[in-house]
C-alpha cells in the first residue's frame, strides 16, 4: 500500500461540549463552545488556522447546506472551509479531510469541527427525511434502525450457534459497562448507572434489543486542530504529543444488500477498514497493541459484533471476552471509557470527533483517576454510518509520539 499518514499529523488540540438536551444553545453556540476549548488547548491564534472542515449531517435543521456557517460563526479569516456529510461518520470525515490536508503539505494547521442539534427536530429518534432520500419512507416503510440492527443478533446466533440467552447476557453487560463509565463523565448526556436487572426487564424495542440496548439522540459539538509534527513540537516543546497513526474508511459496495454471500452477522466495512488501518499504523496484533477503543455503539449488539470485526475478539468468541470483563474500564482493552454513544447520545455530525476527543484525553492523562485507563498503547476510534446492509466505516488510530 501507499506510505499512508502514520506520524505525519499531530493533534494539536481538541474541544468538546457537554452532550445532551441543549435547549439553551443553538448550533452556533455549540460550535463556539467546542472551538473555544479546542483553540485554547492547541495554543494557537485563530488566524493561524489555514483550512477548515465542517461536519454536519442534517444541515436543513440548523447550519444550512454550505460551509459558510462555520466561517461566519467563528469569524475565520477568509480561509477555505469545506462542509462534509457521510451519515454517522460525518465528523470522522471532517477529521480525515483536515489530516489529509496537513499530511499532503497543503497547510500546516487545519481545523475539523462537527456539530448536530437533534433535540429541536421534534423526533424521538433521527429525523425521517434528509439522511436517506425523500423516497426512502416509501421504499423502506418498515425500516427502523433498531429493527435492522437487531437482526445482527439473530444472524450471529445462527452463524456461530451461540444461544440467544448468552448474546442477551453479553449485551446487558455491555450496556451496564457503558452506563457505569458514562456516570463518571460530566460531559455525557446520561449519567446514571443501570443494573443488569434493569436492562433485562426494560421494554423491548426490537427483539432482542431492549430500551437500554439502544442509544438516544442529543445535541453536541466537538473539534480538533491538527498540525504538522514540526509545528506541534515548536508550539509545545517538551510536552507529550498525540499523533495520528492511521485513518482508513470503507464504504459498502452493495454486495451486502444485493447478493447472498453476506452472513449478516457483522460489518464487512469494519473488517476492510480495520485491516488497512492496522497495516498503516504498523500493528501486527491489535489484541496486544491497542490500549483502548471507542466503538460506534449505536446498539449494544453493534459493539458486540464489532469486537470481532476489529480482530480483537476471535470469531464467535466475543461472548467470553465481554463476560470476562476484557472490555470493562479496568479490563485489558477498555471499550467506551467515556460512556460511548449509549451515554452521550448520537448527534450525528459530532459523534466521531467526540470519540476522538475521548481517546485524546486518555492518551494525555487528563481524565482523572476514576476514568483513567492504561494508555500504554494506541487508541482506536471506530465510526459507523448507515445500516448493517449498507454503511460507511471510518477508523482512526491515535498514539503518543
Amino acid at each position: 500500500m501507499a506510505e499512508g499518514i502514520r506520524d505525519k499529523v499531530a493533534v494539536l488540540g481538541m474541544g468538546c461540549t457537554r452532550f445532551g438536551e441543549r435547549w439553551e444553545a443553538g448550533a452556533e453556540d455549540l460550535v463556539v463552545e467546542a472551538f473555544r476549548e479546542c483553540l485554547e488547548d492547541a495554543g494557537v491564534d485563530k488566524k493561524e488556522i489555514e483550512m477548515a472542515w465542517l461536519g454536519t449531517c442534517y444541515s436543513g435543521l440548523h447550519v444550512g447546506n454550505s460551509a459558510i456557517s462555520l466561517g461566519v460563526t467563528l469569524k475565520l479569516p477568509y480561509i477555505p472551509v469545506t462542509r462534509v456529510e457521510n451519515f454517522c461518520g460525518t465528523a470522522s470525515e471532517a477529521f480525515r479531510g483536515a489530516c489529509y490536508a496537513v499530511a499532503a503539505g497543503v497547510c500546516d494547521i487545519a481545523l475539523a469541527l462537527g456539530v448536530e442539534k437533534l433535540k429541536d427536530a421534534g423526533y424521538g429518534g433521527l429525523p425521517v427525511s434528509g439522511i436517506s432520500g425523500p423516497m426512502e419512507f416509501l421504499r423502506g416503510a418498515n425500516y427502523t434502525a433498531p429493527g435492522l440492527f437487531a437482526q445482527l443478533a439473530t444472524a450471529y446466533e445462527a452463524k456461530y450457534n451461540v444461544p440467544m440467552a448468552k448474546i442477551k447476557d453479553a449485551m446487558a453487560h455491555i450496556s451496564a459497562k457503558s452506563h457505569a463509565n458514562g456516570a463518571l463523565n460530566p460531559r455525557a448526556h446520561l449519567r446514571r448507572p443501570v443494573t443488569i436487572e434493569q436492562i433485562k426487564s426494560a421494554p423491548m424495542i426490537a427483539y432482542p434489543l431492549g430500551l437500554f440496548d439502544c442509544c438516544g439522540v442529543s445535541d453536541g459539538a466537538a473539534a480538533a486542530i491538527v498540525a504538522t509534527p514540526a509545528v506541534a513540537r515548536s508550539l509545545k516543546p517538551g510536552r507529550p504529543l498525540v499523533m495520528v497513526k492511521a485513518i482508513q474508511a470503507a464504504v459498502s459496495s452493495g454486495e451486502e444488500s444485493l447478493y447472498n454471500n453476506w452472513d449478516g452477522a457483522g460489518f464487512v466495512t469494519t473488517r476492510k477498514a480495520s485491516a488497512r488501518a492496522y497495516e498503516e499504523a504498523g500493528i501486527a496484533n491489535p489484541r496486544e497493541e491497542i490500549a483502548m477503543i471507542e466503538a460506534h455503539d449505536c446498539f449494544s449488539i453493534t459493539e458486540f459484533v464489532t469486537m470481532e470485526d476489529l480482530g480483537i475478539s476471535p470469531a464467535g468468541n466475543a461472548y467470553e471476552d465481554v463476560m470476562d470483563g476484557f472490555y470493562d474500564l479496568k479490563g485489558k482493552i477498555p471499550c467506551q471509557p467515556d460512556g460511548g454513544l449509549k451515554c452521550f447520545g448520537h448527534p450525528v455530525g459530532a459523534s466521531g470527533l467526540r470519540m476522538l476527543y475521548s481517546i485524546y484525553e486518555q492518551l494525555l492523562g487528563r481524565t482523572g483517576t476514576q476514568r483513567k485507563v492504561n494508555s500504554d498503547g494506541m487508541g482506536l476510534v471506530h465510526n459507523l454510518g448507515g445500516f448493517p446492509h449498507a454503511n460507511v466505516c471510518t477508523l482512526a488510530i491515535l498514539g503518543r509520539a
